[in-house]
């Protein structure tokens, strides 16, 4: 049954911050040889999909110690992120992107998981739960549209005159320091633009064939509109909604936190820059999501 949860105020108790080593591997994936994290242990593994231009702790550095208390969590960086070289003549794009997600649980002989996609995550998870059903249990969906009028027009305005200058300081000192190849960084930031750029709506009629139970999350000065996060809500089978705080990446403590103002797109400010609480109340929500019961018959 779907439910929408609009959470306006909240105090969440600070979380331990003890953390086992997670262990960490490249995995042959689709001619990659793609950087994984496995933290944590216990039921449906989480995979974590991070946004682009972004890595594991650029995107999820705020919420995955918690997430990783009670579940084993798994986070990679995509084709040309991170750790993870590029294939310099294969362009970014959401399918690839879903392909390589569902190689690497193939590798790590996992053959059902739960998917958290942020941003350019958020689109592979609905492509990967598209064309392969079987390999997800339960999706969460954060700061993602199905269709480009789903974004602000003040988002493509500021994607249209994009440039390495605009990248934000977060996400172009991560890409530095942790890239096998630094001096990619002009050719991996015009990549990630084209793939948005680029973005070509989903077609409804996939949409509404996710049977994946489905926590779709918006922020309420993000960089996709929140009335387009109640249609793909209203389209999925089996939905809830969560309409945060905040922008782009604001609640879970994305380290380059943007939020539309006016037509303009503002980074690297509100909560995420200081200790805020919103990432263990968005946590403790997804765990609330992912421990309930699956009501709906599995895809086959």
């Amino acid at each position: 049954m779907k439910t929408i949860a609009f959470l306006l105020t909240m105090f969440v108790a600070p979380v331990a911050s003890a953390q086992q080593t997670p262990t960490t591997g490249y995995a042959p994936v689709n001619g990659l040889k793609m950087y994984y994290e496995i933290h944590g242990t216990g039921g449906t593994p989480l995979v974590l999909l991070h946004g682009g231009g972004s890595t594991i702790d650029t995107t999820f550095g705020k919420i995955l110690p918690i997430l990783s208390k009670s579940r084993q969590v798994i986070a990679f960086e995509q084709q040309g992120h991170g750790r993870t070289a590029d294939i310099p003549d294969r362009p970014f794009t959401f399918e690839q992107s879903a392909a390589d997600t569902v190689a690497l649980l193939k590798h790590l002989k996992i053959e059902r998981a739960d998917i958290f996609g942020f941003s350019n995550g958020g689109h592979i998870a609905l492509t990967a739960a598209i064309r392969q059903p079987q390999v997800v249990r339960k999706l969460v969906v954060a700061s993602a549209g199905f269709q480009r009028d789903g974004h602000d027009p003040a988002f493509w305005e500021f994607m249209k005159e994009a440039k390495l200058e605009t990248m934000p300081n977060e996400l172009r000192d991560a890409y530095v320091k942790l890239s096998p190849h630094p001096e990619n960084l002009p050719s991996f930031f015009d990549k990630s633009a084209k793939r948005m750029r680029e973005f070509k709506d989903f077609r409804t009629e996939d949409v509404q064939s996710i049977k994946a139970p489905t926590l779709v999350m918006i922020g309420d000065a993000d960089n996709v509109r929140p009335e387009h996060a109640v249609e793909m809500f209203r389209l999925l089978p089996h939905a809830q909604l969560a309409v945060l705080p905040g922008g782009h990446g604001t609640a879970i403590g994305e380290a380059s936190a943007a939020r539309l103002e006016g037509s303009n797109v503002k980074f690297g400010i509100g909560d995420a820059k200081k200790e805020s609480k919103l990432p263990a109340l968005v946590a403790a929500m997804i765990e609330e999501f992912l421990d309930a019961p699956v009501s709906v018959e599995a895809p086959r």
